[in-house]
């Protein structure tokens, strides 16, 4: 099991009391609400969430079905799903990255010995869009990446309609990136990880 499964802001959330049975005892039920680090078992409901929100908008998936379980066994650790009731509503899949800027290559590799972690996808199941929980997931993962002595910062790359959630959320704008997926254009955006040794100090981690 891993370290990670420690740590005190993935462990569940409950947000509802135990159901009760008629006769007063309590019924084994799923938490209503929780975070955790995804594994290649998840890949399936990450691939069917994803493939929705973007083939529609794009034409395509930042990941297929392959390249997400190669993530999932290589680096879990760098994932974050939201699962409600025991069904994923949103999801976060990242790798390491060991250079300033991503390249064309970021797309597809893992990079053990980088700081920087490359957010591939972020996505939201279409029944709970338009409620937040896309920020909510980003705020957890960035409090995630704190809780990682490797982790420096955070990169992604996106398109310029979604800048301005990205800045909400507490990146910048480096500019262009150098990364094309057919015709498609990228801002690529950052954000610090800070606070190591404090968060360590103060959560557990």
């Amino acid at each position: 099991m891993s370290a990670l499964s420690t740590l005190p802001f993935l462990k569940p959330v409950h947000l509802r009391s135990p159901r009760s049975s008629p006769g007063g005892q309590r019924r084994h039920t799923l938490p209503a609400s929780e975070f955790r680090c995804l594994s290649p078992e998840d890949a399936v409901s990450v691939f069917e969430i994803e493939r929705e929100a973007f083939i529609s908008v794009s034409g395509d998936c930042p990941l297929h079905l392959d390249e997400i379980r190669h993530f999932l066994s290589l680096c879990p650790e760098l994932s974050l799903g939201w699962f409600e009731e025991g069904r994923l509503v949103a999801f976060i899949i990242g790798s390491l990255w060991d250079q300033e800027r991503l390249s064309q290559a970021a797309l597809t590799l893992h990079k053990p010995q980088g700081s920087a972690v490359h957010i591939h996808v972020l996505a939201v199941h279409r029944t709970v869009r338009q409620q937040g929980k896309g920020s909510i997931l980003m705020w957890r993962y960035l409090q995630h990446l704190r809780c990682l002595p490797f982790a420096r910062r955070a990169l992604l790359m996106c398109e310029h309609f979604l800048v301005p959630f990205y800045q909400k959320c507490g990146f910048e704008a480096l500019g262009p990136c150098e990364v094309t997926v057919r015709d498609l254009a990228f801002v690529e955006m950052q954000h610090p990880v800070r606070g190591h040794a404090f968060m360590r100090r103060n959560s557990g981690c």
